[in-house]
């Protein structure tokens, strides 16, 4: 059976400690910095915390939605991985075939970058055509170079997807034109997101180009972040009349990072305003906190057969979160875990996780491992362990 709400002594203990230190620092004012919780007109909305992961806002994270342009971060992530293995040289040459210049090209009346029809075009150039100006061409063009077809490029898409982690996406096409089946969340564009930002540090730099220009046609970057002081570096936008206007947007100023997915909105404007209403309020709010320090104890859990009833369990890595600045009593923590956990354990084994919630909800989860070894107990040992999970089943029965 799963086992929660073990909210240790030691884990209030250290709640308390947070709201008192945030109450007592002369640096806090006492009048609310900003909003404390807050709406959106989006449809869906994840907002995070880039070095915590801690969810600082979430409204239907997990509803799918057709991505629109918001695909091509995928068809992204394929050509990035594929030029660091090797694969591919930025100065690889791909076509431009009929289909390409007819579905995404000029003849389209998508976003293009106005590549000739049978001209070769570098990668370097496809991935800034398809980053800066979204370009429907430049991806076409990528995915028939690398796998002959966009039906076989998308496949390597859905593959890369679920070693992502990103469960609930499936795409159709690399440039996210409407197809019946091609779906995302919030959530994980943002575990895309976070991933091409992290892993490919160099190129990801190329979302933050204000410009580029091709055939002679220059085009400014469609992110509506970039021109706004927050400190935006990506990444991607996207639009269908079935969703609305959508948007993934990173920033990072004075040394925070914050990701932001949102789609539904109705209009582009109403796109800028929404998500500089969120990242304003995401720098406000909050303040980053350390509850755990990398291998502190947090508490215990009940153990079945073993030399000891209980294991102490604890973090490998400190626990940080982003706490509201004014209102640190919104913030508890719960231990959960299936259990008993059955003897033998090793120091080390991972055997429960940390759930840490803001008003109910789930903001940030981490793994807990066992502090110590619990040996296999002998017959006594089990006996007694069986008599006491008799007892309690009983008493939960209740």
């Amino acid at each position: 059976m799963i086992r929660s709400g073990f909210l240790k002594t030691r884990i209030l203990f250290a709640a308390c400690i947070l709201a008192a230190t945030v109450a007592s620092n002369p640096g806090f004012s006492q009048e609310p910095a900003a909003e404390l919780r807050i709406e959106t007109a989006a449809k869906q909305a994840l907002l995070v915390d880039g070095e915590t992961g801690t969810v600082l806002f979430q409204k239907d994270p997990d509803a799918p939605f057709p991505p629109a342009s918001l695909a091509k971060m995928m068809t992204m992530e394929i050509v990035f991985a594929a030029l660091r293995a090797g694969e591919l040289r930025l100065d690889t040459e791909f076509p431009i075939s009929e289909h390409a210049w007819r579905t995404g090209g000029a003849p389209s009346g998508s976003s293009t970058m106005f590549a000739k029809l049978n001209s070769r075009v570098p990668v370097e150039a496809l991935i800034r055509g398809t980053i800066v100006q979204s370009a429907n061409d430049a991806a076409i063009a990528i995915a028939e170079g690398m796998e002959g077809s966009e039906e076989a490029f998308a496949k390597r898409m859905n593959e890369r997807a679920a070693e992502l982690g990103m469960t609930a996406s499936h795409f159709v096409n690399p440039t996210g034109l409407p197809a019946d089946g091609q779906e995302v969340t919030v959530r994980d564009l943002l575990t895309l997101a976070r991933h091409i930002r992290g892993t490919y540090p160099e190129l990801y730099k190329i979302y933050a180009e204000p410009a580029f220009e091709w055939n002679g046609i220059f085009q400014r970057n469609r992110n509506p972040l970039l021109a706004m002081e927050l400190g935006a570096d990506g990444m991607e936008t996207g639009y269908t009349e079935a969703s609305g206007y959508a948007l993934v947007g990173v920033t990072e100023k004075d040394g925070r990072v914050t990701l932001l997915a949102m789609s539904g909105l109705e209009k582009s404007k109403e796109r800028a305003e929404e998500a500089r209403r969120l990242l304003t309020w995401a720098a406000d709010a909050f303040e980053p906190r350390t509850l755990f320090e990398s291998g502190a104890s947090i508490g215990t859990a009940s153990v079945f057969g073993g030399s000891s009833g209980s294991v102490p369990l604890a973090v490998r890595q400190p626990v940080k979160l982003m706490v509201p600045v004014d209102a640190p009593d919104r913030v508890s923590a719960q231990i959960r875990y299936n259990g008993p956990l059955i003897a033998p354990i090793e120091a080390g084994d991972r055997v429960a996780s940390l759930e840490i919630r803001v008003d109910e909800q789930i903001v940030l989860t981490q793994a807990l491992y066992a502090g110590t070894s619990v040996f296999a107990g002998d017959f006594a040992d089990r006996a007694m362990g069986a008599v006491k999970e008799l007892a309690v089943g009983w008493l939960r029965a209740f």
